[in-house]
């Protein structure tokens, strides 16, 4: 496409486009005023600077798409145990300085309403990057209603947030910034040139995205750079990557290929990105809970469905669930291994008694225990916020 663009708007398509506007002038001044009902036939000088600001324009455009395509590819780097990198939009291609600027606004406190917090600060390296509390905490100190997820791997999931609201993480990143998460409001443009004009950041959106000295960045933008940022964050390389289980983590894993476990926690990220009930807080007729993907999909058999979450860093991310209600992994491990609360209304049918004893129980925790990423993310600055972790 871009190859066809640059074709456009070459110098001879450009002559071209002048001498079409020219022959047209001709025509026209051989015409008698009648021909323009009474007014005055165009000026030649007139068609010609329109007509050299439009070839102008397409030159410009056309320069900003080539000094884009020049700038260095993304490199992928996948830990084992992950087969293919994320799915990258082609609106959003990845490169080294958009990732790099990013990182940078991902862990800045002055994107959120009030400065109090990052992206970061609830997904910290220390909570399995997570923020360790039961229900996430947003700015202005506003309890919020869901516990948060890992932020490893989370380029591939389709949907995000626990119902799936934001198709895509550059969707999800705008919800959460200007919703209780970061609290930015409404006026997300005027936040978005704040940040584009702090000095730190304005020659880097300049090359970034190639703007021009007076266009301003916009919410896309910083949506777009902290997405790509967020793309790169990949969890692998852990014992079971790597063929290196043993004793209980190998017994574990066996009764998870074994006993059912991989129907909804399949794949490289042990998740199917799908939404079930499980039948935690749902609540009763007179008071129900969280109706989640029911709420997105107007459907009422989505009703107290959430989507699966990966089972990468698991055991660092206590507490679990998507209320935080469940405090330890192996509390969790043993309430899906005993088919769920079964009085609860819709709950999946697929979730069953396993039956296991304690001991097969422990080996099922020993086998997540191991799914834990070595690696961390790279802080910047001071990130301590008040109440994370609680």
């Amino acid at each position: 496409m871009l190859v066809s663009r640059l074709l456009r708007t070459s110098p001879s398509s450009s002559l071209r486009v002048v001498g079409l506007a020219a022959a047209g002038l001709l025509l026209s001044s051989a015409c008698g005023p009648g021909d323009h009902s009474g007014q005055d036939p165009p000026k030649k000088e007139g068609l010609d600077a329109k007509a050299k600001a439009k070839a102008d324009a397409e030159k410009a455009r056309a320069a900003k798409e080539a000094e884009a395509a020049a700038k260095p590819a993304w490199t992928w780097t996948l830990p084992a145990g992950l087969s293919k990198p994320p799915e990258v939009p082609a609106d959003n291609e990845m490169t080294a300085a958009k990732v790099a600027l990013g990182h940078q606004l991902f862990m800045d406190k002055r994107l959120s309403g009030d400065g109090s917090r990052s992206c970061y600060s609830c997904h910290q390296n220390e909570l399995g990057n997570a923020d360790g509390r039961k229900m996430a905490l947003g700015a202005g100190d506003k309890p919020l209603t869901r516990n948060t997820p890992t932020i490893w791997n989370v380029g591939y999931h389709a949907e995000l947030y626990w119902d799936g609201r934001a198709a895509g993480l550059e969707k999800q990143m705008i919800g959460a910034w200007k919703g209780g998460n970061m609290g930015a409001g409404d006026d997300l443009d005027a936040k978005a040139a704040e940040i584009g004009g702090l000095p730190e950041y304005k020659a880097q959106f300049k090359d970034v995205f190639g703007l021009s000295g007076t266009e301003a960045v916009t919410p896309d933008h910083v949506a777009k750079a902290i997405s790509a940022y967020e793309r790169t964050l990949l969890c692998g390389e852990t014992p079971y990557d790597t063929g290196e289980l043993e004793g209980p983590s190998q017994r574990g894993w066996e009764l998870f290929r074994d006993r059912g476990c991989r129907t909804c926690h399949d794949g490289d990220n042990f998740t199917d990105g799908k939404f079930h009930n499980v039948g935690i807080s749902v609540g009763s007729a007179k008071k129900p809970g969280d109706i989640g993907r029911g709420k997105v999909s107007g459907s009422a058999e989505d009703n107290h469905k959430f989507r699966t979450p990966t089972l990468r860093n698991v055991a660092k991310t206590a507490p679990y669930f998507h209320d935080g209600s469940v405090a330890t992994l192996k509390e969790a491990v043993q309430y899906m291994a005993r088919g769920g609360d079964r009085k609860a209304p819709g709950i999946d049918p697929g979730l069953q008694d396993l039956k296991l004893t304690d001991a097969q129980l422990d080996d099922l925790v020993a086998f997540l225990e191991v799914l834990s990423c070595s690696g961390q993310l790279e802080v910047l600055g001071d990130q301590a916020v008040a109440g994370i972790p609680e």
